[in-house]
């Protein structure tokens, strides 16, 4: 770490109990269940956006035959990256991207120019082979989650769809309060396809760039082999980037399965292929947020939203009854029911960085005799005493919180 007062995120993770990491699986993440919400929430809210944006889930196939990956030009490219065996005198690989599959679901069946553009999400799990000493963490690993998607649309959709997509972006890097940079790759120069594709593609990325109001330089020769891109970066808490959101368009796939879709004049015409991919892997990400927030997440991303302490035991039963109501409502809550002092409890749950504490003591269970609810008094992780509060008030505001985003 540049800043050694800052946490690497392995020590956050290993601190919080959000995921552990084995040598039996180099390169690979042994997700616990703390971890496993940070995801599952993650999951929900891209879901939900893939659905406002007109995606429809898919999932392919793990393991596939090779070919697929030489019919799309993948495997002159990435074979060094990929994982292959020898299967009954066939070649397998572990697939290292979604893409060729995902053409294959498109040309499962005929398509009309009134289908298009059509939009396939999937969340698929990807393994990329890496050597050894460039691995780490959740920041470099060889098997990943990447939260994909795929529209296959006309060549005059083009910019339109990719605007469209760097609008969602834009506005998912600012709720997660990350400064990010626009870059358009060019041709490189080894790539397939003619020239005259490529500078329409790249005029159609560009201009999307203009319309959508975002500062951008251009990466020359930094396209994929199969098209331009938009790379968006994040700056994490130690201004360093990383690379999470991609926006790409694809000519070579369709023409290498022969995509196409029956036109207005009842005529077969090939389409054009989008690659976008909002958070990037979900290893990564999840990686750069516990950096960046130093574990410390946002109320709706925190494995545990709210620690109940009772004061002795014998505000342990009322306790009990918070922690249930508080459940009930669908709040990520945690019970101490251990002897230790109240300063003790309060400085656990700090470090395990959990948003809010409901301290319970004879004063707040007084408050409640003869009434419709529940009293707690309110801690913050910063410290900060919010004093007593109706629990149904209290819940109200968590709730406003998280669907907020905040």
């Amino acid at each position: 770490m540049d800043n050694p007062s800052l946490k690497d995120h392995r020590q956050i993770g290993q601190e919080l109990e959000i995921f552990m990491i084995d040598e039996l699986a180099p390169g690979t993440i042994f997700w616990l269940p703390k971890g496993m919400t940070i995801i599952k929430q993650i999951e929900k809210f891209i879901r939900d956006q893939n659905e406002a944006h007109g995606f429809q889930e898919v999932q392919t196939p793990i393991l596939v035959k090779s070919n697929i990956f030489q019919k799309s030009g993948h495997f002159k490219y990435y074979e060094h990256h990929m994982y292959n065996m020898d299967i009954e005198h066939e070649r397998y690989s572990l697939k290292p991207m979604n893409c060729p599959e995902t053409a294959l679901i498109y040309k499962s069946k005929t398509r009309s120019y009134r289908d298009l553009p059509l939009r396939y999400s999937e969340y698929g799990r990807l393994h990329r082979r890496e050597l050894s000493g460039v691995v780490g963490g959740l920041l470099r690993v060889i098997e990943f989650t990447q939260d994909d998607g795929h529209v296959f649309l006309k060549n005059d959709q083009l910019e339109n769809e990719v605007l469209n997509i760097l609008k969602w972006i834009n506005q998912f890097h600012a709720l997660m309060g990350f400064p990010s940079k626009f870059y358009l790759g060019t041709k490189p120069d080894k790539a397939l396809g003619d020239n005259k594709i490529w500078q329409m593609a790249e005029t159609s990325l560009k201009n999307a760039l203009k319309k959508s109001g975002v500062n951008f330089e251009i990466r020359e020769k930094d396209g994929v082999f199969y098209g331009p891109k938009i790379d968006v970066d994040i700056t994490d808490v130690q201004n360093r980037t990383w690379t999470v959101s991609t926006v790409q368009a694809d000519f070579n796939i369709p023409k290498q399965f022969d995509l196409e879709y029956v036109n207005e004049d009842g005529k077969l015409q090939r389409l054009v292929m989008v690659h976008r991919s909002i958070i990037g892997s979900f290893e990564r990400f999840i990686g750069t947020l516990l950096e960046h927030y130093q574990g410390a997440l946002p109320l709706w991303l925190s494995p545990v939203q709210v620690a109940v302490l009772p004061i002795s035991d014998k505000a342990t039963e009322y306790s009990r009854k918070v922690y249930e109501k508080l459940k009930e409502e669908q709040i990520r809550a945690d019970f101490d029911t251990t002897d230790k002092p109240i300063g003790a409890k309060i400085r656990e749950a700090t470090l395990q960085k959990i948003p809010f504490m409901c301290i319970i003591g004879s004063k707040e269970e007084a408050e409640s005799v003869g009434s419709s609810g529940y009293f707690v008094s309110v801690r913050t992780r910063e410290g900060q005493d919010l004093g007593q509060k109706k629990l149904s008030d209290f819940v109200k505001g968590l709730k406003e919180d998280i669907e907020k985003k905040k």
